[in-house]
């Protein structure tokens, strides 16, 4: 069969259209996230007249970062976390690109190795990039995958990994767990620990509460699907730096107005467009991008009264959030061991699911380091029971950190922040259909944001900045105005004509 998995070229309605307006036009984007920087940036570059508001102090969203102290008083940015910049994340890029052209920001990691208890690995180093080349390395070079425990694997349902189709994988999975269907695959346990569990948790939403093609998608979409490959890059400083501040100036140089501190409030219909109501007053403008977590989406929806279609209220109203996610970041007194990878991801230590050495890859913990001879460690638990106490995750985390990096027992913590967030978007069972999209049933509003339904598999930071590229597309289109194109990962996988 010819390999056919490159990425697809999406043009939006008007991949030749007029470059500014005939008339000016106007638009508030409401939201500071990544979801809203991108609506924001095609917009502007359109010559649109853009203000930008986000609630936050910082930009970002949940990618954003907030100077805090050390306790002798030295400066550092906080974030909500790890993030990694995987090779596909092509429309993340294309608007990184705008202030970085050669992607300097970026350094790539030369493994993803996942740790698991008593010396447990597995490493994606090397892995071919093409579909079914990576799947074979992976699985010769996973131990608990031999002969004997590959003829229990239900052959049929793996091959479903090859097989995604944007349209009847959820038709087919969605009403089903992730957990039920890994458990059809029959996999040994700590085949499916290494390979599965973590990636599952990776998306904040546990097996059990997942949809079986929310996996798949992801499945296709980070591995089976494209050619860039599992390993990623991440960035050089923290994201105040590398990102936002960059992309501000970026977007005042091209007449954008940025508002951070101002909460939207309610939306009303003007004559000739929309009015955001917000904490001190009131922007009128002629187009709305609402690029909002989804607790603050539904808030506004329901305060908005004239945004009274039956079905797009429910559609807000029905999304939902998964489990708490905590991060606890540790200066230690000592540097960690000379061959540990900057990121590991974790199995079967309780409920640690990575370890992100930070001295390794960020310049400013790079600094502290030099300085102090210490080490920024910082560990991500996800999915996480709501009842769960402060003391008891942080405990947890520590006690895995020490059984796979026993070095760690004897270092002294300097300074920790312990964060714990509930602001995730959960992908239930037979959730996907009645998700919203970006465009609304209002002219000259769309949405924007990684809770909404696209037309193409994508995740994460990816689908953030591709449904802000959409939402400005879908509000550009009847003004004849150029589109903004998309690179997408391919809509259906390699087996899919065979299985389908």
């Amino acid at each position: 069969m010819k390999h056919r998995l490159r990425p697809e070229r999406l043009e939006g309605a008007h991949p030749a259209g007029q470059e500014q307006p005939t008339v000016p036009l106007t638009c508030t984007v409401v939201g500071g996230g990544l979801a809203g920087a991108a609506a924001a940036t095609v917009l502007a570059e359109r010559g649109v007249s853009v203000t930008w508001i986000e609630r936050e102090a910082y930009l970002g969203g949940r990618v954003g970062a907030w100077t805090e102290q050390l306790p002798d008083g030295e400066p550092f940015e906080m974030e909500r976390g790890f993030h990694a910049f995987f090779r596909q994340y092509y429309n993340l890029r294309a608007l990184l690109r705008r202030f970085d052209p050669d992607l300097s920001m970026l350094q790539a990691l030369e493994d993803y190795p996942i740790l698991g208890p008593g010396g447990a690995r597995q490493s994606f180093r090397a892995l071919p990039r093409r579909t079914p080349f990576n799947l074979v390395a992976l699985t010769r070079r996973t131990p608990s995958l031999g002969l004997r425990a590959l003829r229990r694997v239900d052959l049929r349902a793996a091959l479903r990994m090859l097989a995604f189709d944007q349209e009847q994988t959820y038709r087919r999975f969605d009403g089903e767990t992730a957990r039920a269907y890994l458990d059809s695959l029959r996999f040994p346990p700590a085949a499916r620990q290494l390979l599965f569990e973590v990636f599952a948790h990776s998306f904040f939403n546990p097996e059990e509460e997942m949809s079986a093609a929310e996996l798949l998608m992801m499945f296709h979409f980070y591995f089976t699907g494209n050619p860039e490959g599992l390993l990623f890059d991440v960035l050089r400083k923290p994201f105040s730096q590398a990102l936002w501040a960059p992309l501000e100036r970026y977007l005042l140089a091209r007449a954008a107005t940025v508002q951070r501190g101002e909460s939207a409030r309610k939306i009303e219909r003007r004559a000739t467009g929309w009015r955001v109501v917000t904490d001190t007053g009131a922007i009128d403008s002629d187009l709305v991008v609402l690029a909002l977590p989804v607790a603050a989406l539904q808030r506004l929806v329901a305060d908005s009264p004239e945004l009274k279609d039956p079905t797009f209220r429910r559609q807000v109203a029905g999304l939902a959030l998964t489990r708490p996610f905590a991060v606890l970041r540790l200066w230690l007194d000592r540097p960690l061991a000379a061959e540990r990878a900057p990121f590991a991801g974790t199995a079967g230590v309780g409920l640690l699911d990575n370890i992100s050495l930070y001295d390794r890859f960020e310049d400013e913990s790079a600094a502290w380091s030099a300085r102090s001879g210490g080490a920024v460690v910082e560990l991500h638990a996800y999915a996480l029971p709501p009842s769960l106490a402060e003391q008891a995750v942080r405990a947890e985390l520590l006690a895995g950190l020490h059984a796979l990096y026993p070095e760690t027992r004897a270092a002294a913590v300097i300074h920790e922040r312990y964060l714990w967030r509930d602001d995730c978007p959960a992908f239930a069972p037979h959730a996907h259909a009645d998700r919203p999209t970006v465009a609304t049933p209002f002219a000259g509003i769309a949405l924007a944001g990684d809770a909404l339904r696209l037309p193409f598999p994508s995740a994460l930071m990816e689908k953030a900045v591709s449904s802000g590229f959409l939402a400005a597309n879908n509000l550009l289109a009847p003004h004849g105005l150029r589109s903004e194109p998309l690179l997408v990962v391919p809509t259906r996988g390699l087996l899919a004509p065979l299985l389908s």
